[in-house]
């Protein structure tokens, strides 16, 4: 595996194995690695010639009372996993790579951008947008991955893909949970042992509305109801939103009609905030069997 750290570097091999006909895959990270993560990477190796990973702990995408400085960065083990994996390329650049002195173009995606996670972290998917565009431009790669778990993130950047024209295909893989059911996440990382037994609570309030809508209800309000009485039952859980949207649009949905749909929750656990989600409809069984 080669470790490129400058964006001048990367953007040349990237134009040589283009130029040789060798198709890239990408799955841009912000390191702290788990078996999520290397899910990605594995589909990403099956699918294409080249596997490049980045790591990059984007500070345009964390608000100013967000986890930014503590984020947890080891670069040096997740490189050794990198490697383990067979990545042929680790793409480190500095904060001043990506974002250069005088810096002053961003993207947004209006519309998908504001509810939910856009609205309890203000700017965070205009961080999330413009970084992933400007490494799409530096790798173009051929087919980027990332996780349902993110599922927000993955609306947001197939839109921004399709609208801007990016010569890549977006794919999004299921979440990959622990065998408690709690979704992988770098930020799981930051609980204590009670917190993180604490936390299996979302996964079990996801899957209480995921039964009462196998065996009939399509009411928004009543399968919101079945999460939120589910968490209230841990004490060290505290809600922030749980909703139920269009899973392409992201609208609110008071019923559950033909459409997929999103059943999306963050929950505080202590001071760490974790996000989790299922997908009811057309594309649950490929959620559930993920799970």
């Amino acid at each position: 595996m080669e470790i490129i750290t400058s964006r001048e570097q990367m953007f040349w091999i990237a134009r040589e194995l283009q130029r040789a006909g060798r198709s890239i895959g990408f799955v841009p990270t912000m390191g702290a690695l788990h078996e999520g993560h290397l899910s990605l990477m594995r589909e990403a190796r099956a699918q294409c010639d080249v596997l490049v990973v980045s790591i990059f702990v984007n500070p345009t995408q964390f608000g100013p009372a967000e986890d930014f400085e503590k984020y947890p960065r080891d670069l040096d083990s997740d490189a050794a996993l990198l490697a383990e994996e067979g990545v042929d390329y680790l793409f480190a650049p500095q904060v001043s790579d990506i974002y250069p002195a005088g810096f002053s173009t961003y993207v947004t995606v209006e519309g998908l951008s504001e509810p939910l996670e856009g609205a309890s972290r203000q700017g965070h998917f205009r961080g999330v947008a413009t970084v992933v565009a400007i490494l799409l431009n530096i790798v173009r790669p051929d087919v980027a991955f990332f996780g349902q778990k993110d599922a927000q993130q993955a609306a947001v950047l197939k839109r921004m893909v399709r609208d801007l024209a990016f010569d890549t295909k977006v794919v999004v893989l299921p979440i990959v949970r622990e065998a408690s059911g709690l979704a992988m996440s770098s930020r799981n990382a930051y609980l204590n042992d009670q917190q993180r037994q604490a936390a299996t609570v979302l996964h079990r309030g996801l899957s209480r509305a995921t039964r009462a809508y196998a065996d009939g209800e399509r009411s928004g309000k009543r399968l919101i109801e079945i999460v939120r009485a589910t968490i209230a039952e841990e004490p060290l859980a505290r809600i922030d939103y749980v909703s139920l949207n269009d899973a392409e649009t992201l609208e609110a949905l008071d019923q559950i009609q033909e459409q997929p749909a999103l059943l999306s929750l963050a929950v505080y656990l202590g001071k760490t905030r974790l996000i989790d989600n299922t997908m009811l409809g057309a594309t649950q069984k490929q959620d559930a069997a993920a799970v």
